[in-house]
């Protein structure tokens, strides 16, 4: 839809706000200001939490922040009760338009061990009790996936984690299971032999909707342990793992804090694309279009649906 006459074009995805999807202690960031929770109606149902708006100086100016603690704070929403597609539009409806995904995983590498970051670019979906698409029956779609993670976004990560010394590995596959189970020894194995990096629970279909709502998204993967591979596996002490946690919240908040002015003063849509995924996606003809579906995807689809 062409802007009106004397009206400069939108460009997608700007001006850039950040949204950063993890743990309940990822947003107590040292220099955050003008902070608030705000609840955001989804027509997908309820986000996980409210979300903590704020801001961040930078050498662009204040930049906008949005915080969404993934299993709700206190961490009360076990990973396959996560209403993933009522988060990702959430943060679309708050102005988010790149995604700072941080998550607990276990490694599947000895020279992966516990307190490496990895910023997978890959990802292999064994979950199968979850919405995985805000499109079906009455306007359908298809985006492209093959490479889920957005780059720009990766550079980003890195060059913060190269700054703040943290260990870690550019790239990587990160295998979701469904959970809340942990793997069996067999299954563990089966994912070493697929050259699997990392295991987690949460980072599908949450990459998948965030490319259909047209947002960059980018995960750091927070080693906390060896999955049941590995033969020291049962002798790593429940002290031994939180304390490991604890260190990687912290480094995530320095992580995050380092990261946002990198992102910051955009004035381009995203060179990786990611914030135009839809522009050949919908298959569904404007006049076969159920109308229901198109109030519904408002904000994940409105840039491509018009008015």
């Amino acid at each position: 839809m062409a802007a009106p006459e004397n009206e400069p074009e939108t460009i997608p995805g700007t001006p850039p706000v950040i949204g950063v999807i993890g743990g309940s202690g990822v947003y107590d960031i040292d220099g955050l200001e003008n902070t608030r929770w705000e609840k955001v109606t989804s027509s997908f149902g309820e986000p996980s939490d409210e979300l903590l708006m704020g801001e961040l100086s930078t050498d662009h100016g204040a930049q906008k922040m949005v915080f969404l603690p993934r299993h709700g704070r206190g961490h009360k929403i076990p990973p396959s009760e996560l209403n993933f597609r009522a988060n990702i539009d959430a943060l679309k409806r708050a102005g988010v338009t790149e995604i700072l995904s941080v998550s607990a995983c276990g490694s599947f590498k000895e020279e992966l061990p516990p307190g490496t970051f990895v910023i997978a670019d890959q990802f292999i979906d064994r979950t199968f009790a979850r919405e995985k698409s805000f499109f079906g029956t009455g306007l359908v779609a298809h985006v492209g996936l093959g490479h889920p993670a957005c780059s720009r976004l990766g550079d980003a990560i890195e060059d913060s984690i190269k700054t703040l010394d943290i260990p870690y590995q550019r790239g990587g596959t990160y295998l979701a299971m469904e959970g809340p189970q942990f793997s069996t020894l067999a299954e563990s194995e089966l994912y070493r032999s697929w050259n699997c990096d990392v295991i987690g629970m949460t980072n599908m279909p949450e990459a998948k909707l965030a490319r259909e709502a047209e947002m960059c998204y980018a995960t750091v993967a927070m080693v906390t342990d060896f999955d049941c591979w590995h033969p020291d596996h049962d002798h790593v002490t429940v002290d031994a793992i939180i304390g490991v946690l604890l260190g990687n919240a912290e480094k995530a908040r320095a992580l995050v804090k380092d990261a946002a002015p990198r992102l910051s003063g955009r004035t381009e849509t995203c060179h990786a694309g990611c914030q135009t995924a839809l522009d050949n996606a919908i298959i569904t003809q404007p006049d076969a279009r159920d109308p229901k579906m198109v109030e519904k995807l408002s904000a994940v689809a409105g840039r491509v649906l018009g008015d």
